[in-house]
């Protein structure tokens, strides 16, 4: 008995769905669809429920397109899994649909999606494979507001691994394109597509500043798009805030900290109210980075430690979390406290390398993947479309002859310049065994130089005259200044060296020249690097740190002058070395 009640319940189960589930009319879908796009800009959870509410249709077509937003949607949230099995349902009912215009197009949104998923998960080759063929299939459709989608998320890619001056060509193109062509818009897709294009166009003239320092007037056209961008997403919260961001960025990069201040704070508590979690990290660190730089550091470890938590709890470890640890590292090392600084000195350098290596690989397939086509050309019809890929089919073959030529040129150039610098590192591992097996002896070598074989010193000795006791002293205090690691300090001078030793900086340089056969500032330069060589033999960690960061270690003031002494002793820059070893 109990048996047949089931069976009945389970049955009217059933019948009850199959109800509930009913063909939407076209009207309808379209609707639901515009309601979806628009909402995905300011109401995650709502698009998500208008999704769902065309999921309850029994058309294929309107299967396929909910489940393809869910995917995106999905992701948006950090919901990978969720996106792919969502993705796979939208292809599975897209493939159910017999072949039609609706077809195709529906097909060219869902390679829009794919692409913008990939995007989102960092995958920008993947992401650029999508929109390439998504284009292909609305140039056949002649679809000229999908054609525009496609051509600015592609100048977005290029944005993402540092074609700055591509996407800003593409961007200008098409917001003037959208401008004459403002008509083929509802009023919100026109704000929205407007929205998306000056924030992403600002966004290319920043990193096309981080790139040229020099260029302060790409400063100027960064922060005139975000506010052409504020203007255009009123109605867009997501847009609004995240142009806001960078604007307090490029307040920041003007030494116009009040200001900067100003705007991290109104979007922290803005992004906070909204749930925001990843623009509330991005303004924490932000904070963090502007009190550093005004050495606040207390004030800038509390808002580290924000994006440490909000990272943990999302378990993502992205370019927020990598700089405020490497920011960190540097503040428990100027509290001198080695535990902590080294807890998150590890911590950058266990992801730096995993980000990075990411980061380039995906530069160099999207570079590869648009070969030597600029979409930005190409006038946004069938006709010309074809006329183009005439020329890009010659092109290309053209294009593969000369990479191949050029790869075989770099592989034979690259082996002989790997040979040479594994002779020379062997000639100096083995010089420093030497010294390592006979350091009491070398230490007495170095300083006892032939004077009747440098002209340089026989000038000096025509001047000055020292008592050799008192010359010996001087030698001793400054082997002593040696063995205590002295002259890795930055302020490791001729002046601060004679202070310290008691002595004046005549005498010093004197004697500096006399024993050693060299001028004070090559003497120090000598040490430091000496230094450096030994520490990446000797110890595997040293050789992951960044050239800037050795040469801090060692008291250079920046990175150019340190690499320029590391090869003129080693005749290959420190990455080399560190890679060769």
């Amino acid at each position: 008995m109990r048996l047949i009640i089931s069976f009945l319940l389970l049955f009217v189960l059933n019948i009850t769905f199959a109800l509930q589930k009913k063909e939407l009319s076209e009207q309808e879908y379209l609707l639901l669809q515009d309601k979806i796009r628009i909402s995905g800009n300011t109401d995650r959870d709502l698009a998500i429920t208008y999704a769902y509410e065309m999921l309850k249709s029994n058309n294929d077509k309107h299967l396929a397109f909910a489940n393809g937003a869910l995917a995106y949607l999905f992701q948006l949230k950090s919901e990978t899994v969720k996106s792919k099995e969502k993705y796979v349902l939208a292809f599975n009912y897209l493939n159910k649909m017999p072949d039609s215009r609706d077809k195709t197009q529906l097909k060219s949104y869902l390679y829009n999606y794919g692409g913008l998923i990939e995007w989102k998960r960092g995958n920008f080759g993947e992401a650029l494979e999508n929109y390439q063929t998504g284009i292909k299939l609305s140039i056949q459709l002649g679809d000229i507001i999908q054609i525009i989608k496609f051509k600015s998320n592609i100048a977005i890619i290029n944005e993402e691994v540092g074609n700055y001056q591509l996407a800003i060509k593409n961007l200008r193109y098409l917001n003037d394109f959208i401008d004459k062509n403002e008509s083929y818009y509802s009023k919100e897709q026109y704000n929205i597509i407007k929205s998306n294009n000056n924030l992403h166009l600002a966004g290319s003239y920043e990193g096309w500043y981080m790139k040229n320092r020099t260029k302060l007037f790409l400063l100027d056209s960064a922060a005139y798009f975000y506010k052409k961008t504020v203007s255009f997403s009123h109605d867009f919260p997501i847009n609004n805030i995240g142009a806001k961001i960078s604007l307090g960025n490029v307040y920041y990069m003007k030494n116009d900290f009040k200001n900067a201040e100003k705007a991290y704070y109104d979007i922290i508590f803005f992004a906070k109210q909204n749930n925001y979690k990843s623009e509330f990290k991005v303004a924490n660190y932000n904070l963090g980075n502007l009190y550093y730089e005004v050495k606040k550091y207390d004030k800038a470890l509390v808002f580290f430690k924000k994006v440490d938590s909000v990272s943990l709890i999302d378990n993502s470890k992205d370019e927020s979390f990598l700089k405020s640890n490497y920011y960190q590292a540097k503040i428990y090392n100027i509290f001198k406290e080695p535990e902590l600084a080294f807890k998150y000195s590890k911590n950058y350098l266990d992801n730096y390398e995993k980000t990075e290596a990411k980061l380039n690989n995906e530069a160099l397939e999207v570079n590869y993947k648009l070969g030597v086509g600029d979409l930005s050309e190409e006038m946004v019809t069938i006709q010309k479309k074809y006329e183009f890929e005439v020329f890009f089919n010659k092109a290309l073959k053209v294009f593969y002859v000369l990479l191949v030529v050029g790869i075989v040129f770099l592989l034979i150039k690259n082996i002989r310049d790997k040979n040479k610098a594994h002779k020379k590192m062997n000639a100096l591992i083995e010089e420093f065994k030497a010294n390592l097996e006979k350091k009491e002896n070398s230490e007495t070598e170095t300083v006892l130089i032939d004077q009747e074989e440098d002209p340089l010193i026989k000038k000096e000795n025509v001047n000055l005259s020292i008592d050799e006791d008192k010359e010996n002293k001087i030698v001793e205090k400054l082997l002593a200044l040696e063995n205590k690691l002295e002259y890795l300090n930055a302020d490791f001078t001729l002046s601060y060296v004679a202070k310290k030793i008691k002595t004046n900086t005549t005498y010093l340089s004197y004697i500096v020249n006399k024993r050693f056969g060299k001028s004070f500032g090559e003497y120090s330069n000598e040490l430091k690097i000496n230094y450096v060589i030994n520490q990446m033999i000797t110890n595997h960690m040293y050789r992951k740190y960044s050239t800037q960061a050795i040469a801090e270690s060692v008291g250079f003031k920046n990175a150019v002058s340190f690499a320029k002494s590391f090869r003129k002793r080693t005749g290959v820059s420190p990455a080399q070395f560190a890679n060769n070893i």
